[in-house]
């Protein structure tokens, strides 16, 4: 394990955290391509998230559907197959993590991430439309369609790019079996095993049958099942969010004006990382901006090229609601929800676990910045008192913050004074030796949204967030297979699905009872790199996106022209 871990550490470093020095700080050139790509397809196709964001609303309600037009799903249930796969963990955690570390601020940047984001999800979804497969196969399980950035990088680009494609669709599918699935199974079995008890290898099974149940009936019965899933998972969200904001509504405007003044002179993240540093507020925002979203990472086109059309602009204008949608409405609930409830930096009695992945080592710097520091072999505690403000000086930290007072005891009666061996992962006072202490620490991720909701609404808040981030486990691992399937198809043919299903669905047994911090590292160094050949492409194929832009709205095909006659003029 410590092997593949340096693997890990040394992909990441090379690949998604080299950028460019901006002070104490690096912009990553994976952040840099995909912002840029966005402003660019913004402008290429005339702010279509703006101009046409209307129409695609009209088009998502199927008020232009035809079940007589090629592909699988309608335009709704195309959108719900996508958003159950990006609407999800990230809007209840990763919220919570750009506050933590980039404080409000940060929101602002997800905002602006999301408003490019639409314009590169408009263009790769057009696409993906344009060069999709028909008729790949004739039963449910395989599917007639075939779409996505493969297909777009080999029929647009030309046959000399196919390596490139195999390329991408051999990441993403590698990406489907991890991030996607087995991070998603952990998710799921980690909370229900902390509030109800139950068994991983149980929780594991149970979700695993249900998954498996959906996905074996192909993209159709995928489709019916999330366009009921998604609306219901967003709805019972949502409500509870804007329940809560209601309740606290004086502190509506001012928290609006935190988000947007802290986006560009910072005060400083709970972590106290981005004490008055802007680059780390921006960067905390676009990082979570796009990976909750996935505008850009070319998963989402696959799930919307089998929509029943042959307008490929009809669903691209569908696809740009995703990061309007995923970022700009619910997590903005998230975030008002954490800001108004005040309890981003809330202390609350917490054991601490001295080997348990949120435990970490920091120090203050002259800069008044707080920063993690290696392990120190050796710290010495007396009274239970840690000097915060000393510094240079190693502090045990829970969430990278500081935890003031220690105590053995859960009750907090007796202080603790001691030495704590930090590569053991021991605690040792009077002769007796702990694996945990306890202490007022502060939340992050998703313990934190939930917190803000239980602040709300009490117990009733903590049971919208775990079930929530049930449904948003189980509905991502199932677009995802998806995802994974087209990606088999392409490299494989129609053979390899059924057997890409099963190894799917094992991995979500395992994901549920394995330690994932490895594989979700893995995944994630994988998505990484999936992105290049998508932005490559979209970039060099904008020529297209704007030609059939401009035809699709000079036509006006949903209101002027059958559907035959509109058909024959696109082509």
């Amino acid at each position: 394990m410590d092997f593949l871990q340096t693997i890990v550490d040394t992909l990441d470093n090379y690949i998604v955290s080299i950028g460019i020095p901006v002070g104490e700080e690096t912009i990553p050139f994976m952040v840099i391509l995909l912002i840029g790509t966005g402003l660019f397809l913004t402008v290429r196709t005339g702010f279509v998230q703006v101009r046409r964001l209307g129409h695609g609303f009209a088009v998502a309600t199927g008020r232009y559907d035809d079940e007589d037009e090629p592909g699988d799903v309608t335009h709704f249930q195309a959108l719900t197959t996508a958003l159950s796969a990006t609407v999800g963990i990230g809007n209840i955690g990763g919220v919570a993590l750009a506050i933590h570390y980039g404080g409000p601020g940060a929101i602002f940047w997800m905002w602006v991430t999301a408003a490019v984001g639409m314009a590169t999800k408009y263009a790769e979804v057009t696409l993906a439309q344009e060069y999709r497969d028909v008729e790949s196969g004739s039963d449910a399980n395989v599917g007639t369609v075939s779409g996505g950035p493969m297909y777009y990088i080999e029929k647009g680009l030309g046959p000399q790019w196919k390596p490139m494609a195999a390329f991408f669709a051999l990441m993403l599918g590698f990406t489907a079996f991890l991030t996607g699935n087995a991070v998603q199974a952990n998710t799921v079995t980690d909370i229900v095993r902390a509030e109800f008890g139950f068994s991983p290898y149980i929780v594991g099974a149970v979700t695993a049958l249900i998954v498996g149940a959906v996905i074996i009936g192909g993209i159709g019965r995928i489709g019916k099942v999330t366009a009921v899933l998604a609306p219901l998972m967003a709805a019972v969200y949502v409500f509870g969010a804007l329940v809560i904001i209601t309740l606290n509504f004086g502190e509506v405007i001012p928290g609006f004006a935190t988000i947007v003044t802290e986006a560009f002179n910072p005060a400083a993240g709970i972590a106290g990382t981005g004490a008055g540093i802007f680059v780390v507020t921006l960067m905390w925002g676009v990082r979570r901006g796009l990976f909750s979203n996935e505008a850009g990472q070319g998963s989402a086109p696959i799930a919307h090229a089998a929509a029943k059309t042959d307008e490929p602009v009809s669903e691209g204008v569908v696809a740009l609601l995703e990061p309007f949608i995923d970022t700009i409405v619910i997590c903005t609930m998230t975030a008002l929800v954490i800001i108004t409830t005040g309890v981003a930096d809330d202390r609350v009695a917490t054991e601490l676990t001295l080997d348990g992945g949120d435990i970490s080592y920091i120090s203050l710097s002259e800069t008044n910045r707080y920063g993690v520091v290696d392990d120190p072999g050796t710290l010495q505690i007396s009274a239970g008192v840690q000097d915060v403000s000393a510094v240079g000086v190693p502090l045990l930290a829970w969430h990278e913050v500081a935890v003031e007072q220690l105590y053995v005891d859960e009750a907090q009666t007796q202080l603790f004074t001691g030495s704590i061996d930090t590569d053991a992962g021991e605690a040792t006072m009077d002769g007796t030796t702990y694996t945990s202490l306890y202490g007022d620490a502060v939340e992050n991720g998703a313990p934190l949204t939930q917190l803000g909701f239980e602040a709300g609404l009490g117990a009733v808040g903590t049971y919208i967030v775990l079930f929530s981030v049930i449904l948003f486990g189980i509905s991502t691992a199932i677009s995802w297979s998806y995802y994974g399937d087209r990606c088999a198809n392409y490299l494989f043919g129609p053979k390899a699905i059924l057997p890409f299903k099963a190894v799917f669905v094992a991995m979500h047994y395992v994901g549920a009872i394995a330690t994932l911090s490895v594989i979700w590292a893995l995944g994630d160094v994988a998505l990484a790199i999936v992105i290049i050949p998508n932005l490559i492409a979209l970039l060099l194929l904008s020529g297209k996106v704007r030609q059939l832009t401009d035809s699709y709205f000079e036509r006006r095909p949903w209101e002027t022209q059958p559907k035959s006659v509109a058909k024959e003029t696109r082509a």
